[in-house]
């Protein structure tokens, strides 16, 4: 019962927060750690502590299952050199700088123990990303956030188990660190990517969108549990499914499913990342309870704490200026580079076009001149393009794939020239990388055998605690005053050629199914079982709906006629919404295919295929 009572005080403590977070102001996630951490100094309630394991296995793989699930592949495709320097190469940098400082600090840690907690708190939280999200900063700045937050989960914790066998059986080597972090990674890649596409089929063949609700329900632990029992990394795997699923669901499971999951998600999504920082601040009274008995003191781990989060700041900051330059030259080099050659690809476009199409004679189908070798050459170095094979089907589909990769990189060209990663941007990047819920469940993975277990878990409690009260609650004023680049509706060049693309894949259905552009498809398509069409009924039809000057033209009178008849209006009722089905799908295809390209924001493909969603929805739920 008192276990009952607490749930359900913690259910209407989340809720409380995240309705009253936009009146004052404040993310929920604040409002949640300040109100866990008053309730647990509270003389009545005892102390409280979590096991790691529940976190790190049973409140975190879905939880970054759910951010994976609605992050834009493209996006993140684009932003993979980021946010692999921020996930590898600032997580490792961290702790080997935090355990050196850690060491002259305190003498009597040693350099294992100083860097496994500074793995510990190297790693920023994606759940924390959300505090960024509300403010409306530029999407490109939330994916390098959140995809840092998703897979340096796996560096850190790899960092963090070395770290600590070399403190305890001192056999450690940089290579054995490599390929374990190796191992990891690729273990989680492969079991993620193979439990994403076997639920999805599986998915496709469920019926009723509650069973197919529950069903996602497992998918984090089916393949973060595999994953961490053959040597990987469980979080990383649950991410790698989520992105998966993300991607390819919209092709293969109904609409209804999918947003009857994402409604549903977005709950489970609310209540786990709430409960993480109502735990986190009601653990802390019972940590200072046993830093009191055990020591050091309490005013040394808050001197401590604030110099480890001063530092894992100016690593991050030290890390991410440089990145920036990189970044800028490289997308300078490229964007060079890809005007350059600008009449080239697009003669080789052109030519890639034809051959898709079955334009150009099979001995013709190379897609460049071969006199032109350098021209040739700077193709291959640039798309990673070989000679088409002689196979004309084959040769039309590797050319048809030869145009989407020319307009990937051109839309990838103009994304970074776009919506560059400046300092104003970097200033945010740095300032948002908050600690959180992974920063206290790896400490507690510490053994018991660490030195002064209590008083180190209490450090990381309290960086954890501050990067997310002082950065979260300083975060709006420095976006106010940096002035990044934000999130912005679509502009009307993209609204205008959105509109083009579904317009354009509409007429396409009706042009493959013979039948006028109009509201009202009038000629029956499919007779009703022992019925004869008459001759008249036919030529009736076609003057409802006739061409006049190029035009298709609706007789409204005829037609109110023929829907007299109730046999003939439920006709054209199913015919009407035969083609109107077609007319979203396809349209939906086109959305989908030119959002892997690249070519519009992730935003207004996600806006769009909502809508395209809810008609399906409304088409489908239509008594036939």
């Amino acid at each position: 019962m008192d276990l009952l009572i607490v749930a359900v005080a913690g259910l209407l403590a989340i809720a409380g927060a995240t309705q009253l977070s936009d009146r004052v102001k404040v993310a929920p996630a604040l409002l949640l750690l300040g109100l866990g951490i008053v309730v647990g100094f509270l003389p009545v309630v005892p102390a409280i502590e979590v096991e790691p394991e529940i976190i790190l296995e049973g409140v975190l793989p879905p939880l970054l299952y759910a951010t994976a699930v609605s992050i834009s592949t493209i996006n993140f495709r684009r932003e993979l050199a980021p946010v692999a320097v921020l996930a590898v190469l600032l997580v490792a940098v961290s702790a080997a700088v935090i355990g050196a400082v850690l060491t002259l600090v305190v003498p009597s840690l040693s350099l294992a123990w100083a860097v496994a907690m500074g793995a510990v708190l190297s790693p920023t939280d994606a759940v924390a990303i959300s505090i960024a999200r509300r403010l409306g900063v530029s999407q490109r700045i939330i994916t390098v956030l959140e995809g840092e937050g998703l897979l340096n989960d796996a560096t850190a914790l790899v960092v963090l188990s070395s770290a600590v066998a070399a403190a305890t059986a001192g056999t450690v080597t940089v290579a054995g660190v490599v390929g374990d972090f190796a191992t990891a990674v690729l273990v989680a890649l492969v079991v993620g990517w193979a439990v994403g596409e076997l639920t999805l089929h599986l998915r496709a063949r469920i019926t009723d969108a509650s069973v197919d609700t529950v069903v996602s329900f497992t998918i984090p632990f089916l393949a973060a549990l595999p994953a961490e029992h053959l040597g990987g990394s469980g979080l990383v795997a649950a991410v790698v499914a989520g992105m998966v699923t993300g991607h390819r669901s919209p092709r293969l499971l109904p609409p209804d499913h999918r947003i009857a999951g994402q409604e549903t998600w977005h709950t489970v999504e609310l209540v786990l990342e709430g409960f993480i920082f109502l735990v986190m601040g009601l653990q802390l009274f019972g940590i200072v309870e046993e830093v009191s008995a055990a020591g050091p003191s309490i005013t040394t781990a808050v001197w401590l704490a604030v110099l480890a989060g001063g530092l894992t700041v100016a690593v991050r900051a030290a890390v991410v200026a440089p990145m920036l330059v990189w970044l800028r030259r490289r997308a300078e080099r490229h964007a060079t580079r890809w005007e350059e050659m600008s009449e080239p690809v697009q003669a080789f476009e052109r030519r890639c076009e034809a051959i898709a199409h079955g334009e150009v004679p099979e001995d013709m189908q190379i897609p460049w001149d071969p006199h032109r070798r350098g021209v040739r050459r700077r193709l291959k170095r640039a798309l990673r393009l070989h000679h088409l094979p002689v196979s004309s089907e084959r040769t039309q589909r590797r050319a048809s794939a030869a145009v989407n990769r020319i307009r990937r990189r051109g839309a990838d060209v103009e994304y970074y020239r776009d919506e560059p990663l400046g300092l104003r941007e970097g200033t945010v990047i740095v300032w948002a990388g908050m600690r959180g819920a992974v920063t206290l469940a790896a400490a507690q993975t510490l053994p018991a055998s660490a030195p002064n277990r209590p008083f180190l878990l209490l450090v990381a409690v309290l960086v954890a605690a501050g990067s997310l009260v002082i950065q979260g609650l300083t975060l709006p004023w420095m976006v106010k005053v940096v002035r990044p680049s934000m999130e912005g509706p679509a502009d009307e060049e993209e609204r205008g050629e959105l509109v083009r693309l579904l317009v354009t894949a509409a007429k396409e259905v009706v042009a493959e199914r013979g039948e006028g552009p109009t509201v009202l498809p009038s000629r029956q398509l499919v007779p009703a079982p022992g019925e004869v069409v008459e001759h008249d009924a036919a030529d009736r039809d076609a003057r409802i709906v006739h061409k006049a000057n190029g035009e298709y033209v609706v007789s409204t009178a005829l037609a109110a006629e023929r829907w007299k008849d109730p046999q003939a209006r439920h006709h054209d009722l199913v015919s009407a919404r035969a083609t109107a089905l077609d007319v979203v799908r396809a349209q939906r295809e086109a959305l989908l295919d030119a959002g892997e390209l690249g070519l519009y924001s992730a935003g207004s493909v996600e806006y769009v295929l909502k809508y395209l969603d809810y008609e399906e929805i409304m088409l489908t739920s239509q008594p036939g």
